[in-house]
């Protein structure tokens, strides 16, 4: 069993101990729901908060309650789950990693480079141009968009549908692919038909979208992060 220390506004008196998760994974407020319903399961938990903006859990347990337990709890409930160490501060080191990684925003940028001469025709047509992408060309365009770019929808909604709820990745995943799908057989069936409509455009676009709308919120999570630690800095406690 992992050792657990109390954080300074555990209750030793009443043998309850603060505990606090990371939770990843969560794109809503249900999934909030979901991931504080499996945590009060969790035998010896009397009170479990989750906050989406910071994705972290506070929960009041008993002192034989292990993170074990309650980790296991967040991934059968379909979600990521990690300790955190309210004893390591951020640092001028962590500052240099984050500067020397890849941008988290690359998946973006690939997505949308895929996806920009699938939905040009689109847009050419309201200029009265017609112009037409081969269906094996848009076939090579899409497909890493759906299942290398978009794996993410699939692992996050595989991990939904095995805990019988549902969120946001898993009518992505099944969106697209169903787009995505009637696309493939159209072109194995009918591929020397011209003008043949597939919808490759319309999975990719939509993978491209959510990514994008996904790094805007992660971005600005952790903006909010920041701003909470920069007031936190202020308290006179912290003084």
């Amino acid at each position: 069993m992992t050792k657990i220390t109390d954080f300074p506004n555990a209750s030793k008196a009443s043998g309850l101990q603060t505990l606090r998760l990371g939770i990843g994974g969560m794109t809503c407020a249900s999934c909030v729901a979901h991931v504080e319903k499996a945590l009060l399961k969790v035998p010896g938990v009397t009170a479990a908060s989750v906050n989406l903006a910071t994705e972290r859990a506070d929960i009041t347990a008993g002192a034989d309650t292990s993170i074990e337990s309650l980790q296991k709890a967040v991934t059968a409930a379909g979600y990521d789950s990690s300790i955190i160490s309210e004893e390591v501060a951020p640092a001028e080191s962590d500052d240099t990693e984050i500067r020397l990684r890849i941008p988290d925003w690359w998946p973006v940028a690939l997505a949308a480079l895929f996806t920009l001469p699938l939905v040009t025709p689109m847009i050419g047509l309201l200029f009265g141009k017609h112009w037409m992408l081969s269906g094996w060309i848009q076939l090579a365009l899409a497909t890493p968009v759906q299942f290398w770019l978009g794996g993410r929808f699939y692992s996050a909604g595989w991990r939904s549908l095995k805990a019988l709820t549902g969120n946001m990745d898993l009518l992505v995943a099944l969106g697209t692919s169903a787009a995505y799908g009637l696309s493939v057989y159209q072109l194995l069936l009918h591929a020397d038909q011209p003008g043949l409509h597939l919808y490759f455009e319309a999975s990719a676009a939509v993978i491209t979208l959510v990514l994008l709308g996904k790094w805007l919120e992660a971005r600005a999570r952790r903006q909010t992060t920041e701003a909470i630690r920069a007031l936190n800095a202020l308290r006179p406690d912290h003084a």
